[in-house]
């Protein structure tokens, strides 16, 4: 695959801490403000920039893109946003907990998206890309990074030990507990172009809809532009690119409003006749192959024996829960679209599955094994796409911290 150094916008360093931001999609709109309330430096005004406009307007009224740009520029004038001297690469860590990783921070090329050398594994939706698209058009810059994994390689990880020996730009913990780090590759960055060169395929862990927003963005540049070579900065989108192993995937864990008719007793005589069933001590499944419910105050051990199955898809924890329950039982035909299903991220724990179901909000929960990146990978492998709310990966990426822009 081909990577990049490139000339960051990126803050000061006694900045750093205050411009970091959430990526823009796990925050709704007053999360985003109140995460950026009285700091005028919080990346959230670029990436979530209706926070400074009236709940009335639109979130994606042409008022909304202009007031990103305006506090994309504000940044620079004020000095927040310092501009990289030369084109570097970068090594970034992230701790969270006893939980480390630690990724190179380099440019791809939209053509190895678009010949499947950097693999998809979920859907996106046209509105998302849309919005995204014109951020990115708008700013010319990719604002936020691509979260890209790939199979380990022992060469780029003595490159990564090496540079992590150095004195890194910024180093800082979050409100929320996780520590980032960032060095600066002082080298050369020939070695690491080599040896990304020998990676045959990387996969989109996170960030989807950023991926294919930097896309169509580069192809919009490439369609305006006559003199189109090819070496221009549009062609090339950021991303921080993780070892496989290094990942953590949190569960996906699903709740559903109502038992689609049904009382409880004859629910769960229902599911006793789909998958073993018994009561369990507690929401965590022991491992593949068994989800945890939780209805009418207890939970559920529900456990079945192994899909024989070609498709990697099929396999899954949550395609034999979506098809042999949630669809035929609960009638939740297409969980994309429905209305009486939601999706909770493992970060939040068993007590919020709980807290649903006890306070009425659903009528049962399920609480899912995590997917590995194995399987992620698989999928991805076989041209296929995961269900729907699969993969919560954690800890997030933070924006702002190095952009990249289109010129």
């Amino acid at each position: 695959m081909q990577i990049k150094p490139f000339a960051a916008l990126r803050p000061a360093p006694e900045k750093a801490a205050s411009v970091a931001a959430v990526p823009y999609d796990v925050v709704d709109t007053a999360e985003a403000r109140a995460l950026a309330t009285d700091n005028p430096d919080s990346f959230l005004h670029v990436s979530r920039p209706e926070i400074d406009l009236p709940d009335s307007v639109d979130i994606h009224d042409d008022a909304v893109y202009a007031q990103g740009v305006k506090a994309f520029r504000d940044l620079q004038s004020r000095g927040v946003l310092l501009r990289e001297a030369d084109e570097r690469l970068y090594v970034y860590r992230q701790i969270m907990g006893d939980h480390s990783q630690t990724g190179v921070v380099a440019c791809c090329h939209i053509d190895d998206y678009a010949c499947d050398i950097i693999r998809k594994h979920e859907k996106t939706r046209k509105d998302k890309e849309d919005d995204r698209t014109r951020h990115c058009l708008e700013l010319n810059a990719n604002s936020g990074p691509v979260f890209l994994t790939y199979r380990d390689t022992p060469v780029l990880d003595a490159l990564v030990a090496a540079t992590q020996q150095t004195t890194p730009l910024y180093d800082f913990t979050a409100p929320d507990g996780v520590r980032h780090t960032v060095w600066r590759v002082e080298e050369d960055a020939a070695p690491w172009v080599e040896a990304f060169a020998g990676v045959p395929l990387a996969y989109v862990a996170d960030g989807h809809h950023r991926a294919a927003a930097a896309f169509r963005a580069g192809q919009q540049r490439r369609a305006a532009n006559p003199a189109h070579t090819g070496r221009e900065e549009y062609n090339w989108f950021l991303a921080v690119l993780f070892p496989g192993t290094q990942l953590r995937i949190l569960p996906y864990n699903r709740c559903v409003a109502d038992l689609n008719g049904l009382a409880p007793e004859a629910f769960l005589a229902q599911v006793s006749k789909i998958f073993t069933t018994a009561p369990a001590d507690g929401a965590d499944p022991t491992g593949p192959r068994e989800v945890r419910m939780y209805l009418a105050g207890r939970w559920y051990a529900l456990t079945w024996d192994g899909v024989v199955a070609d498709d990697p898809v099929s396999r899954l924890d949550v395609s034999v829960l979506q098809d042999r329950l949630l669809a035929p039982v609960l009638g939740i035909d297409d969980p994309r679209t429905s209305m009486r299903i939601s999706f909770v991220g493992g970060i939040r724990g068993a007590a919020e599955l709980i807290r649903r179901v006890d306070g009425g909000r659903d009528a049962v929960a399920f609480s899912m094994c995590p997917v590995t990146v194995a399987q992620m990978m698989d999928v991805a492998d076989a041209g296929k796409i995961m269900p729907p709310k699969s993969t919560w990966f954690e800890p997030k990426l933070r924006s702002g911290l190095l952009v990249h822009t289109l010129d």
